[in-house]
């Protein structure tokens, strides 16, 4: 684990003056500790047992219990490792998961799965671009005013975003050599290594060539304000515990996502609901920590951490879910549908646009926030209302 400022001694972790805030004491708040083990135990003790009202309640607390205790562990190692790594294992993070949960569903569901890989990333690239950056925007802008971040750094993450989903979810839609949104196997190959390869040049990038670009902008009108930025990084003991304890957090959000997937879907169906919106409600679920650590940056004026989470998801959801999806496509007993319908690629290629066009200048104000959020609640009512 990097290191990029010394561990802080214990004369300032036990002086009576030392602040109390959990970032400034390298002791772990005992909920931090007991959330993450509590939900994987209320989540074992649930799996494969119908759901009643009082069961599905504890465990849809639980859940909301382990996202926060994932964003509490997220600033804990972000602290101690620095930007832009912190990010980046919050992201990454919750993208392996969220892929093994796609993979486990399709293996599962059968031909009706078939196009679940497709509609998790599209959700994922809203919410992250749209969602998550519109709502950060907004929060920093109201506290803040101009928000600053690095062109250097949001440019070449919406140019691979842009590349990655153009390849894995739009040329589907138009290639000839099989009927319908689906590749074939050489095409998905294709796809796969070059969308891993985007990711892996573009992680490459943020955390060894280009580093400096995708730090929080310093100096005056735009450098951190919250008093947790400025804090006393915890102890590698602490930093690596909380690795661990997120990890374990991000387990159980998931898992606990996949028992109330049914009970969510029944409701959806009851409701008359179109079935992708069972798919967007998990997703914004599975997000929920990437989000919080989003939020917190923002309100601290970090706008460029906020961007690296939001962006840096869409990317790892693309760049892990589609090379894992096409190296298991030959035990997939059905043809795997990627191409996205027509309505779906023009709120993708708006996306991508506005995207260029507000977080190109590298300052944003409260409008750009209003614009990705417009867009956000247009997928979202869509979905309902296809």
């Amino acid at each position: 684990m990097p290191m990029d400022h010394p561990a802080p001694t214990d004369t300032t972790a036990h002086s009576p003056a030392a602040p109390t805030h959990w970032l400034r004491n390298p002791a772990l708040p005992p909920w931090s500790l007991a959330v993450p083990v509590l939900a994987l135990g209320l989540l074992a003790a649930a799996w494969g047992r119908p759901l009643g009202l009082g069961l599905g309640a504890v465990l849809t607390a639980a859940l909301f219990a382990a996202v926060m205790a994932a964003i509490h562990h997220a600033e804990v190692v972000a602290h101690r490792v620095g930007e832009p790594f912190g990010t980046l294992v919050l992201a990454v993070a919750v993208t392996i998961i969220e892929v093994a949960l796609i993979v486990s569903l399709m293996l599962a569901g059968g031909e009706s799965a078939n196009s679940l890989a497709r509609d998790t990333v599209f959700a994922a690239i809203m919410i992250a671009s749209n969602g998550i950056v519109g709502l950060c925007l907004v929060l920093g802008g109201l506290r803040h005013g101009v928000l600053a971040y690095r062109v250097e750094g949001t440019s070449p993450a919406l140019a691979a975003l842009g590349a990655m989903a153009g390849l894995s979810l739009v040329l589907p839609s138009f290639t000839q050599t099989t009927p319908g949104p689906t590749y074939s196997g050489s095409q998905l190959a294709f796809a796969g290594v070059a969308s891993l390869a985007l990711y892996g040049v573009f992680v490459f990038v943020q955390t060894v060539r280009h580093r400096d670009y995708f730090l929080p902008v310093g100096g005056q009108g735009g450098g951190p304000t919250d008093e947790d930025h400025h804090a006393e990084p915890p102890s590698n003991a602490v930093a690596w515990t909380s690795l661990g304890l997120l990890m374990l957090s991000l387990v159980g959000v998931v898992g606990l996502a996949k028992a109330l997937a049914p009970a969510l879907e029944a409701g959806v169906d009851a409701a008359g609901l179109p079935h992708a919106v069972a798919g967007v409600v998990i997703a914004l679920i599975v997000l929920l920590p990437e989000t919080g650590a989003a939020l917190r940056a923002a309100k601290g004026n970090r706008m460029q951490s906020s961007l690296n989470l939001a962006l840096g998801s869409g990317l790892a959801s693309i760049g892990l879910t589609i090379p894992v999806v096409a190296g298991l496509s030959p035990w997939f007993p059905f043809a795997i549908v990627l191409g996205l319908p027509p309505m779906q690629i023009v709120l993708l290629t708006l996306t991508l646009i506005t995207a260029t066009l507000t977080l190109g200048s590298g300052r944003a104000t409260v409008m750009q926030g209003a614009v990705h959020l417009v867009l956000f609640a247009a997928f979202v009512f869509l979905t309902v209302v296809p």
